[in-house]
């Protein structure tokens, strides 16, 4: 019985050092291609939120002219009430003017704030400036700096 048992352990192969290196090559070679694609969604998705709060509060910016026809601004203490979620907004300063005919009603973020890694400024934003199904920057209205 225990030639039998040595007979078998003597038979079994096991997988050589080249098998487990080519295996480990390949898991780094899929994890070197995998890993910066993951952190671009990751940082498109943080980019998107971003503009979609923008348009939020240009959005109740409106709703504020609309209630008070003869404000031309407001400010982010004027816009108490108006907006419920400013998400990346909610620490800046900013002012939002009425647009008219010819102008639309645009945002404007005094210094920079932060999305993900990347500061970013926000001047003269409108909402069909902004397209927020594009992770891209809009010229003159969100400028990213690393």
């Amino acid at each position: 019985m225990f030639n039998q048992m040595k007979n078998r352990i003597k038979n079994e192969k096991g997988l050589t050092l080249i098998e487990l290196l080519a295996v480990i090559v390949i898991l780094a070679i899929v994890a070197a291609i995998a890993i910066p694609a993951i952190g671009n969604i990751i940082d498109n998705s943080r980019i998107k939120a971003a503009k979609s709060d923008v348009v939020n509060v240009i959005s109740a910016a409106n709703i504020y002219f609309t209630e008070n026809s003869d404000a031309v601004s407001v400010d982010k203490a004027g816009l108490v009430g108006f907006v419920d979620a400013e998400g990346i907004l909610k620490g800046a300063t900013y002012t939002v003017t009425k647009g008219t005919a010819t102008t639309p009603t645009s945002l404007s973020v005094t210094g920079k704030i932060k999305v993900g890694s990347r500061d970013v400024g926000i001047a003269g934003a409108t909402v069909d400036g902004i397209d927020v199904s594009k992770a891209e920057p809009v010229t003159g209205m969100f400028e990213y700096t690393k």
